[in-house]
């Protein structure tokens, strides 16, 4: 596979340096990619460049993922209107562990293959630099004239942020570009990728190993990921959707790719997965002629799904989303743990009731109407049961007068009542 025309059809290739294609030809090229430590978890901002890796290791060439352990503890100004938080040693060591374990599900970093993946660390050839030391072997080869004129900069100077930019972020361009020169004398390494927002940082690199080293090196980005409706891609009303199933649960990541407009779905299926062209076209035709099947949502959240969690959890997520659907789900039900159960009733109302009530038994009626609010009244309550309106854990309960147990647990914890077809109600045991 020849790695350009690949991100090109791909619609990953926003710019790219003069003679990247030509370097790439040539020979096994070694190409690196940073990636901000500043958490324990990659989240799907960061997936189209960890894409870009896994497509150049495909197609033969050599990755190395780049911790910025250094750089993140200065915070880098490009697309951001403040300062970050500066992390310690301990917290960036952790981190890095952390998403070296994510990347390993992408890249392979264990064969004998002479393209294997690197994991690097910038902290690990920057902490025994000294300011002088930077500043005579780094700093005169950049003018201030060079480093103000980049956009990032110059986004910042002009009122983005509150508090302008402080000397701390100007210099991050000069240890992003040492980076580069870095890997170039220690790796050979020829082409640094990144997104769109990076272009400034990554040619302030060239250019010191242009202007230090004499040496040619390239440069690519892929642009930054948009929403057809203009909003943040994989920003949700609670935050970042992460590759960790302890922040962003298996179901909630696969809801996120499922619930993706269908001006999305056919251009994030070309950048997530590694679906061919031909059968990306199939998945669209098919998607044309029956829009409500989904065709294109179901075999995105499918494929990343499974990419990033496994198997295992992509069918859980299936069946779990089945069960608001079904009438015949109680025992998927029984079985979904926690967080799960928690992210399906997202936002239905909840009420709290004794756990040794539930161990001693609590009449259906005075469990809907009384210990909770399901129903504002016995006699409402008793009305819709018989009518056969009434379920607890998707199952219909036919009989007013039968007791409600702990036995009704899921989870140990938690009991769903159902009102009518679409009133749910989720009753905590405390």
């Amino acid at each position: 596979m020849d790695f350009i025309e690949e991100l090109t059809w791909r619609g990953m290739i926003h710019t790219m340096m003069p003679g990247t294609d030509e370097q790439l030809r040539k020979e096994m090229t070694t190409a690196y990619l940073g990636i901000d430590p500043t958490a324990d978890s990659l989240h799907i901002g960061h997936l189209c460049g960890v894409m870009m890796l896994r497509h150049f290791q495909r197609c033969g060439h050599k990755p190395i993922a780049l911790v910025g352990g250094a750089t993140g503890m200065i915070g880098d100004p490009s697309g951001k209107s403040a300062e970050r938080n500066l992390l310690d040693e301990a917290t960036l060591r952790h981190n890095q562990e952390a998403i070296k374990a994510q990347l390993a599900r992408f890249l392979d970093f264990e064969s004998d293959a002479p393209n294997r993946a690197e994991l690097v660390n910038n902290y690990d050839w920057m902490k025994d630099i000294s300011f002088l030391d930077f500043a005579r072997e780094i700093g005169k080869h950049i003018t201030v004239n060079y480093m103000m004129a980049k956009d990032s900069v110059q986004k910042r100077l002009n009122g983005e942020a509150r508090d302008g930019l402080s000397f701390t972020e100007f210099t991050y361009q000069l240890l992003q570009g040492f980076d580069f020169m870095h890997l170039y004398e220690a790796k050979n390494c020829k082409l640094q990728l990144g997104g769109s927002d990076q272009w400034g940082n990554i040619t302030t690199g060239s250019e010191l190993v242009r202007r230090k080293l004499g040496g040619e090196v390239y440069a690519l980005t892929c642009p930054l990921i948009t929403k057809a409706d203009g909003g943040k891609f994989g920003k949700t009303e609670s935050g970042n959707i992460w590759l960790d199933a302890r922040y962003t649960s298996p179901y909630k990541f696969y809801q996120f790719w499922l619930n993706v407009s269908d001006a999305d779905a056919e251009k994030y299926l070309k950048i997530f997965t590694f679906l061919t062209k031909e059968e990306i076209e199939a998945l669209a035709a098919e998607h044309a002629q029956d829009p409500g099947a989904r065709p294109l949502q179901k075999r995105l959240a499918k494929e990343v799904t499974v990419m990033v969690h496994g198997e295992d959890n992509y069918n859980a997520a299936v069946e779990a989303s089945s069960i608001l659907f079904s009438n015949q789900a109680r025992e998927a039900l029984m079985k979904l743990d926690e967080q799960t159960l928690l992210d399906i009733f997202d936002g239905v109302p909840r009420f709290a009731v004794a756990k040794s009530d539930l161990e001693a038994g609590i009449p259906l009626l005075d469990f809907l109407a009384e210990k909770t609010k399901v129903f504002p009244s016995k006699g409402e309550a008793r009305k819709m049961v018989q009518g056969n309106g009434v379920s607890l854990n998707k199952e219909k309960v036919a009989d007013p007068t039968m007791l409600v147990t702990a036995d009704h647990l899921i989870a140990g914890r938690y009991i769903l009542a159902q009102r009518g077809k679409k009133n749910y109600f989720l009753i905590i045991a405390e």
